[in-house]
C-alpha cells in the first residue's frame, strides 16, 4: 500500500502530474462518447463488431486494472519515491509508467464497449497527450535526477506499452 505521503528530502511527488493527465484523458474520451454516441449519433458498427469491439473493451480493461494494480500496489514504488531510487524491476522493467498505461488501457477499453468506430482515434490522441506530458515533465524529472541511469532506462523499457525489456 502507499504509505509514503512525503518524506523529508524526498526529490520526486508522490503522485506527479498523473491525476492532471488521467483527467484529461478522461474528459476527452467522455466528450467524445457524447458527442459521437449520443449527439451526432454516428460511427455506432452493428453485429458481429459489437461483439468483437466488447470483448476487446473487456480485455484491454482487465489489462489496464492489472498494470495499474501492479504498478501502484504491487510494486513497492512509494519506498523508491521516498528514498529517491530509481524502480527499475518488476513490472516497471517491462513499461516505465505503468499506472499510466494502466489507466490509458482501461479508458481505451471503456470507449471501446460503445462500439463506435469514430471513438478509436481517441485512444491514439489520449497517447499523444500522455506521451507528449510525460516527455515534458516526469522524464525531465527523471533525468535531471537520475541522470545516465535514466537514460539507459530509458533506451531499454517502453514509455507507455509494456513489452519485453530491450538488451
Amino acid at each position: 500500500m502507499m504509505k509514503n505521503y512525503v518524506k523529508e528530502g524526498q526529490k520526486l511527488p508522490l503522485f506527479g502530474v498523473g491525476p492532471y493527465i488521467v483527467l484529461g484523458m478522461a474528459v476527452i474520451t467522455v466528450i467524445g462518447t457524447v458527442l459521437f454516441c449520443y449527439v451526432l449519433k454516428v460511427g455506432t458498427l452493428g453485429r458481429p463488431w459489437t461483439v468483437i469491439f466488447r470483448i476487446a473493451g473487456g480485455v484491454f480493461m482487465a489489462a489496464g486494472v492489472a498494470v495499474w494494480f501492479t504498478g501502484s500496489m504491487r510494486s513497492g514504488m512509494d519506498d523508491n519515491i521516498a528514498e529517491n531510487k530509481l524502480k527499475t524491476d518488476g513490472i516497471y522493467a517491462c513499461v516505465r509508467n505503468p499506472m499510466y498505461s494502466g489507466i490509458w488501457f482501461l479508458i481505451f477499453g471503456a470507449s471501446l464497449m460503445w462500439h463506435n468506430i469514430f471513438l478509436v482515434p481517441i485512444v491514439v490522441i489520449n497517447w499523444i497527450i500522455l506521451s507528449i506530458a510525460l516527455m515534458n515533465t516526469e522524464e525531465k524529472w527523471l533525468e535531471g535526477l537520475y541522470g545516465e541511469e535514466y537514460l539507459l532506462y530509458k533506451k531499454r523499457v517502453n514509455r507507455c506499452i509494456p513489452w519485453f525489456p530491450k538488451k
